[in-house]
């Protein structure tokens, strides 16, 4: 399968990434009484965690607009929208170098397409966001009363994100199989990314010299866009997220490139 072909690892495998995923979910909450609404537990407590050091503790204000918070409700809600995000692109990357090694005795089934693994990662980490998203979409209505129409622009703003995670899934599992070390590596990668994001702050709090460099960050455009479509109920900026959809395809399509092209050699390796 050539480079151009990713497109027909979705259609001809659609019916087995959707059974994969299914059982990935199923996989990660057996045996566990409370289930799915782990899903709704993990980040909640994260959310509190945060707000309180961040808005009880250091006394953090967000920005200096009108887009501040005027109470804890709201700091809380731009919070989670920065980690949700961080959530969904942390759970699919930090899985992916170690994806083939997990599931090695698929490497030498011929007939089984391994890359649909890396597929498999992005529809759980998407599930899982999906999960969080209800409950900020909730907690924005009990905190305004109603949600923004700019919401409607959600889905293309993390299109660009989950083509860029795809293409990255591809890449960290084919060099996992490799470099062991990636998977020891990339916990680190995720907090550092996670603490150089617009998550805690806004990227105008930054010195000038700072703010191109926060922006080399793959999440602090989506996680500024997302805030500014379902919080403060302002349009996109189409222009950046066209430029990062051109540079998300682009990993898209190497990633699937170099998956392919190395994963001849999985077997000998593992």
């Amino acid at each position: 399968m050539q480079s151009g072909n990713f497109i027909l690892a979705f259609t001809k495998n659609r019916h087995l990434i959707n059974q994969m995923i299914k059982r990935d979910i199923a996989q990660r909450y057996r045996g566990s009484w409370l289930g799915l609404l782990w899903s709704f537990i993990n980040p909640l407590l994260m959310l509190s965690v945060y707000s309180f050091v961040f808005s009880v503790v250091f006394k953090a204000k967000w920005g200096g607009n009108s887009a501040q918070p005027q109470h804890l409700g709201e700091y809380a809600l731009i919070l989670y929208c920065g980690l949700l995000i961080h959530s969904l692109f942390a759970e699919c990357l930090s899985r992916a170098p170690t994806i083939i090694l997990n599931n090695a005795s698929f490497v030498k089934k011929v007939v089984f397409p391994l890359e649909i693994l890396p597929i498999m990662l992005l529809g759980t980490a998407i599930f899982h966001y999906l999960m969080g998203l209800f409950v900020l979409l909730f907690g924005i209505l009990i905190i305004y009363g109603s949600l923004p129409i700019t919401a409607l622009f959600l889905p293309i703003i993390l299109f660009p994100l989950c083509i860029f995670m795809l293409g990255m899934a591809w890449i960290l599992a084919s060099l996992g199989v490799f470099l062991r070390d990636i998977g020891q590596m990339i916990g680190l990668v995720m907090t550092i990314l996670l603490f150089l994001s617009p998550v805690f702050y806004t990227v105008d709090s930054l010195p000038q010299k700072f703010q191109k460099i926060i922006y080399l960050n793959p999440l602090s455009l989506i996680v500024e866009q997302v805030r500014l479509v379902l919080l403060f109920g302002k349009m996109p900026n189409f222009y950046a997220l066209g430029i990062y959809m051109f540079l998300a395809f682009f990993t898209l399509v190497f990633g699937f490139w170099w998956f392919q092209k190395t994963r001849k050699a999985f077997a000998d390796v593992i």
